[in-house]
């Protein structure tokens, strides 16, 4: 599969490229926003993409927002210098899929790749519904879309999706924040609640904005998140 890493140090592009060509990636480079957009064009065929935020031309924050006005499935990595929460949610809320922070162990890096690139590509459980409609919603598990009752499209992300059909193939149970983690990033969860929480608010947002307002989503204080079947 095709990787694209967009990186502005050149040093931290060819160790990544070297650790990643390593697990049988086929590596595109780019060094800066504007060159990070044109390679997308190049090769439609990209399956995945890390990029870094601070960069000359465009950062990756803008990056990020001209790629989800027509692309929300593409995994999408952030790697910043920058630590803080806000800098975190910013990139979450913006669309970006996972975060790592520099400096980073690139194992680290490798293996928070693969595990979205399972995510991305592997559908849920064969044993869970083909398709689930729940409150104003019609989620369809082969296609991963999501519609209204009304015939309006919902774009989502995939860990957006994931997080949806968990909850919404198994109504009225509550999910903890580790539990969304681990299950939907496939990951054991370290520190997930943030993470979590930014999607799901991403998440309710995008439903409210198609369905009037409703949220679906109920929050269980101090437990975590369920869909209830009415």
């Amino acid at each position: 599969m095709k990787l694209l890493v967009v990186d502005d140090d050149r040093e931290i592009v060819d160790l990544l490229t070297i650790y990643l060509k390593n697990d049988d990636f086929d590596i595109i480079k780019a060094y800066d926003g504007a060159q990070a957009l044109a390679k997308l064009n190049e090769y439609p065929d990209i399956a995945m993409m890390i990029l870094d935020i601070m960069m000359p031309k465009k950062n990756g924050i803008e990056v990020l927002k001209e790629i989800r006005e027509t692309n929300t499935t593409l995994p999408i990595l952030m790697l910043s210098a920058k630590s803080t929460d806000m800098d975190k949610i910013q990139g979450l809320t913006t669309g970006a899929d996972d975060y790592v922070t520099k400096p980073f162990n690139p194992l680290e890096v490798v293996a928070r790749v693969k595990s979205l690139m399972r995510r991305s590509h592997i559908s849920p459980e064969s044993d869970s519904p083909e398709q689930i409609e729940v409150g104003p919603l019609i989620i369809n598990k082969a296609s991963h879309e999501v519609t209204t009752l009304t015939g309006k499209q919902i774009q989502l992300t995939a860990l957006e999706f994931g997080i949806l059909y968990l909850l919404a193939s198994h109504t009225n149970r509550v999910y903890s924040t580790d539990e969304i983690f681990e299950i939907v990033w496939q990951q054991e969860s370290i520190v997930s609640a943030k993470t979590v929480m930014v999607h799901v608010s991403h998440l309710r947002d995008k439903i409210a904005e198609a369905t009037d307002g409703d949220k679906v989503i109920e929050t269980v204080w101090g437990v975590g998140y369920k869909i209830e079947d009415k």
